[in-house]
């Protein structure tokens, strides 16, 4: 009883305060206090467009730094967020190729970058996904989700929780650029959409612009696609 109402503080109402979660003992909240933080990554830099959308730069633990990205539109807000500090791909097409892969992101520090938007944006005690300034989520950011694939889940896991953030498996999408032995564990282990970051029809040019092609090629992707646990009229794969 008490983890759900703690947990309804922390993903429902945003609090960072263990102190202000008043329908809890005060001794209890002391102890948290005494044994636990609530922290979120540091924004270390905020450009915000013309059009609304807002882009962040976020120290996390260790001084390493990752970019988030909200991009809103008439009928939503997508937030675009980061799964490794880095890259170990070189996709002759994204920056984060040119960078070396620091490290992976915790769950933590995967679902602090939801938290730290919905701060910025005041997107707290919203109800109805109409209603969310952030109401999708896309994978998309700095990394490979694929190859830090259970931090990945278990945040989307809390990002799924009805309890707390509530976002809709439908309004979560992973981009991989193509690790086929893990595709399958998406539909499995988090249920929601899948994008291919593909790019190029014929295996010599993908070998050019998304190197991992030269481990899994482009037949052997699609035949990932095609076994995707998910894949129906419904719940199509985008590329």
């Amino acid at each position: 009883m008490r983890i759900e109402q703690v947990w309804q503080w922390i993903y429902h109402r945003g609090l960072r305060d263990f102190s202000e979660m008043t329908n809890l003992a005060k001794d209890l909240r002391t102890r948290l206090a005494d044994q636990f933080m609530l922290e979120r990554p540091e924004v270390v830099e905020r450009q915000i467009s013309a059009d609304g959308t807002r882009k962040y730069l976020l120290r996390v633990a260790g001084g390493g730094e990752i970019e988030t990205v909200y991009i809103p539109e008439a009928d939503r807000g997508t937030l675009c967020v980061s799964s490794q500090i880095g890259c170990t791909l070189t996709c002759s097409f994204c920056h984060t190729g040119t960078q070396r892969l620091v490290r992976n992101l915790t769950a933590a520090e995967i679902v602090g970058q939801i938290l730290v938007a919905r701060d910025d944006l005041g997107d707290w005690n919203r109800s109805g996904p109409e209603k969310r300034l952030i109401s999708n989520v896309v994978l998309m950011g700095m990394g490979e989700p694929l190859y830090n694939f259970e931090a990945v889940r278990d945040a989307m896991r809390i990002a799924m929780d009805g309890a707390g953030l509530a976002l809709s498996r439908r309004r979560i999408t992973l981009s991989t650029s193509g690790v086929v032995p893990e595709i399958a564990r998406v539909g499995e282990e988090i249920g929601c959409l899948l994008a291919i970051s593909f790019h190029a029809t014929t295996d010599p040019v993908r070998d050019q612009l998304v190197p991992i092609n030269r481990k899994w090629n482009i037949a052997a992707l699609l035949d990932a696609c095609r076994a995707y646990p998910r894949l129906s009229n419904s719940e199509r794969i985008t590329f």
